[in-house]
């Protein structure tokens, strides 16, 4: 784990921050080659620099965000803003199924939109692979 996301851990109360431990484990298990780093104030994932997945404190909850989620295809996930994202919320350690979590991260691997590029598209999303 990066300093900065160690110090972003730090700052959480604690069942908050054991979120975070857990969410940080899984996926920096099955994103290994992916970047890692605060962006925006909070973790975020990058493969080949495209965003993937994050967590970030919200008031009362830890929220887990895949960039492409809503092309999943998963009930878990409830979409985010308005373009692919989709997101989940914890409020305990104990509700994250890390099964589930892992078939999400294989599938932010698969599964992505361009959002590296959205500005120079003038907002405009095109699916990579």
């Amino acid at each position: 784990m990066n300093k900065t996301i160690k110090d972003y851990h730090e700052m959480q109360a604690e069942d908050d921050r054991l979120i975070c431990d857990r969410l940080y484990q899984q996926i920096a298990a099955v994103l290994e080659d992916a970047e890692e780093k605060i962006w925006h104030r909070h973790p975020v994932w990058f493969l080949e620099g495209n965003p993937i997945v994050g967590y970030s404190k919200l008031k009362g909850c830890i929220r887990l965000l895949f960039w492409s989620g809503q092309s999943f295809n998963e009930e878990g996930l409830m979409p985010e803003g308005k373009f692919k994202a989709a997101e989940k919320r914890y409020t305990a350690i104990g509700q994250i199924d890390t099964n589930e979590l892992r078939r999400w991260l294989e599938k932010s691997r698969k599964i992505q939109w361009d959002y590296k590029n959205i500005v120079k598209r003038k907002g405009k999303l095109e699916r990579l692979l």
